[in-house]
């Protein structure tokens, strides 16, 4: 089964050399999924989710403006797979011919997946399997260190 999840922010832990480690924080089934990205993937994201035009597309809102010219649309994103401690995610997409539909499924990682999905307000969605694997309790977060990841802390 899929559960319908929601990014709430960019969440920062502590590396055992003591650095910061961001981390993308879907709620899904009452709890977390923290998804460790790097510090680009975490700006990428948190520019889709502040929605603050930039004067020029960077590439996730250019693939997005690539897709919509080019007849298509995405329709959701899917984390459905953890295989040794890599996530994996499809971008599903439609495209539009002469009124005709047609589907395709993208290979993505879960950070460009999350970026598109926050930029056009698609489903995000997680499989059971993932959640039951890596899922985290909510109360194993500190609510202080989500959407205050700074990579110069």
């Amino acid at each position: 089964m899929d559960h319908t999840a929601e990014v709430t922010g960019i969440g920062v832990g502590t590396s055992e050399d003591g650095s910061n480690v961001p981390a993308v924080l879907l709620a899904a089934r009452a709890e977390y999924l923290p998804i460790v990205i790097t510090a680009d993937q975490a700006r990428a994201i948190q520019l889709g989710l502040s929605g603050e035009p930039f004067e020029r597309p960077l590439t996730h809102d250019l693939l997005v403006e690539m897709l919509t010219e080019f007849g298509g649309a995405v329709d959701g994103i899917r984390i459905d797979d953890l295989a040794d401690g890599t996530f994996y995610a499809k971008v599903d997409v439609e495209q539009y011919d002469e009124g005709q539909a047609r589907k395709f499924v993208f290979d993505a990682r879960p950070s460009d997946a999350i970026a598109l999905a926050v930029r056009v307000d698609c489903p995000i969605t997680v499989s059971d399997g993932v959640l039951d694997r890596a899922g985290r309790p909510e109360d194993e977060f500190e609510p202080e260190r989500i959407d205050d990841f700074d990579e110069d802390r």
